[in-house]
C-alpha cells in the first residue's frame, strides 16, 4: 500500500523509528481512514514550548500537538487530508523514563494519540471522551504488541 503520510525529522533523532509505519497504518485502518494524508514532525522542546504558547496560550512545553485540517465529523471525501502531528523528542524521552517503559512505546503512544486527535477524538472535552480515546489507543497499540503502561501498572 502506498504511504500517504510522511515523518519529518527536524530533531535529527538517533534511533530507528520505522515501526511508526505500523502504528500509523493500524490507527488509520482501525478508524477507516486508510490513505489519508498527514505528517508527523519531530521537534525540540523549545520549538514545542513556543508552539504551545502561541496556539494554546500555555507557557510550557508539551509532548504532542495535533493540528487538524478537517473540522467536520463524518467526512465522506475520497481524499482526506488530516493535518500535522508535532512530537517533542526530548519530552517523549523524559516521559518514557518517567513511566518506566521504552521510547518505542512512548513514541508509538504519542503518534497514535496525535493521529486520533486529527481524526476528531478529544480527551479534553469530557471524561467519557477521555475513556474512549485512551481505550482506542490501548487497543491499537496492544494489537501491535506495544503494551500500555496502564496495563503494566495494573498487573
Amino acid at each position: 500500500m502506498e504511504k500517504h503520510y510522511e515523518i519529518i525529522d527536524e530533531f535529527n533523532v538517533d534511533f530507528d523509528y520505522s515501526y511508526l509505519d505500523d502504528v500509523i497504518e493500524a490507527t488509520l485502518k482501525h478508524e477507516n481512514a486508510e490513505g489519508a494524508y498527514l505528517s508527523v514532525i519531530f521537534i525540540d522542546d523549545e520549538t514545542m514550548h513556543e508552539m504551545n504558547k502561541e496556539t494554546r496560550g500555555i507557557d510550557r512545553t508539551t509532548d504532542v500537538l495535533s493540528f487538524a485540517l478537517e473540522d467536520v465529523d463524518n467526512i465522506k471525501a475520497s481524499v482526506r487530508v488530516l493535518g500535522d502531528i508535532f512530537i517533542s523528542i526530548p519530552k517523549m524521552k523524559a516521559q518514557a523514563l518517567e513511566y518506566g517503559h521504552s521510547e518505542k512505546r512512548e513514541l508509538s503512544f504519542l503518534t497514535c494519540h496525535g493521529l486520533l486527535h486529527l481524526l476528531g477524538y478529544d480527551h479534553t472535552r469530557s471524561l467519557e471522551e477521555e475513556k474512549i480515546q485512551f481505550g482506542l489507543q490501548d487497543e491499537i497499540l496492544n494489537d501491535l504488541n506495544i503494551i500500555s503502561w496502564y496495563n503494566i501498572k495494573e498487573k
